[in-house]
């Protein structure tokens, strides 16, 4: 019986993260930036996928969001703390379970229900600024441009919302993004998702459906990511790339001959075999400067 179950809870997951994948494949096209004219011939069959938190920019997007947040009085300075503890045990712990994914997501929507994805937008451009902007790995804007040089086309992948990524991709020059879809209805957010977060397997289901709706060859294609979780992203692809992995993806890197490039210098690189520690450490740091950005914002 218990095996049942197993497997019913297995085939529920699966379908909603294909169905998460799908609902961000569909956002991403509808928020797509057109190509413009660069004066490079489009090849219109190969694309790079790149993972955000760790890969693209130091730290995680969605906690520099909720800082943010947190500095217009969205929740309170202990809402930020239990937030970032959360986001802590996911660092230390690798992958998530099924009640802390359903944590992880309540606590995600609890910030934007009832705000309207125009507001939310508006934040977003705000704390890019504020927050983020700083914090984007040039080695990793390097390797996309060089994608965008090429006449491929570049999306983000990541687990935040789909509206805050696309603000990312847009800033940065990219194509667009495949995120978590929020659902809203008349342009504010109900506090629901479309499937799950865009996270894990639902981050290869979002690549395969951009692929199909974009004419893709997935072969031709390259990924980008630090994190085990995004393996199964990783593998669909042509080519895979390990930036600043994790030890579990730089062993799988190992096994597979994918390519590792790491961008980071001094201790951070020394202690590559401990990512765990440095994730809970640089999280820990980030509250405290939340809250102090916080009190100065009031």
């Amino acid at each position: 019986m218990s095996v049942r179950r197993g497997a019913d809870k297995g085939s529920e997951l699966e379908r909603l993260a294909a169905l998460a994948g799908a609902a961000s494949a569909e956002a991403a096209v509808s928020l797509e930036q057109p190509d413009g004219d660069r004066g490079i011939p489009m090849d219109l069959t190969a694309a790079a996928f790149f993972d955000v938190d760790n890969t693209i920019m130091m730290g995680a997007s969605i906690f520099h969001f909720a800082r943010g947040l947190a500095a217009r009085k969205f929740f309170s300075n202990s809402d930020l703390v239990k937030f970032a503890l959360q986001q802590v045990m996911f660092r230390v712990g690798g992958k998530e379970s099924a009640d802390g994914i359903r944590s992880s997501r309540e606590q995600a929507l609890s910030f934007v229900a009832g705000h309207t994805v125009e507001e939310l937008s508006r934040l977003g451009e705000e704390i890019y600024d504020e927050l983020m902007a700083d914090k984007i790995w040039p080695g990793t804007r390097a390797l996309a441009q060089m994608h965008l040089d090429a006449g491929q086309r570049v999306w983000l992948v990541t687990a935040t919302p789909v509206e805050l990524a696309t603000i990312i991709a847009r800033r940065l020059g990219l194509t667009g993004a495949l995120g978590t879809v929020a659902e809203s209805t008349d342009g504010v957010f109900t506090g629901k998702l479309v499937g799950e977060m865009l996270h894990g397997p639902a981050k290869a289901h979002a690549v395969r459906s951009l692929a199909a709706r974009e004419g893709l060859d997935l072969r031709r294609c390259t990924a980008y990511s630090d994190s085990s979780n995004d393996v199964p992203m990783l593998s669909v692809v042509g080519t895979a790339v390990a930036v600043n992995p994790d030890s579990g993806l730089r062993e799988v890197a190992r096994k597979r001959g994918w390519e590792i490039r790491d961008f980071r210098t001094g201790r951070k690189a020394a202690k590559i075999g401990v990512p765990s520690v440095l994730g809970a450490g640089a999280l820990a740091g980030a509250v405290a400067a939340g809250l102090a950005y916080r009190k100065r914002a009031v």
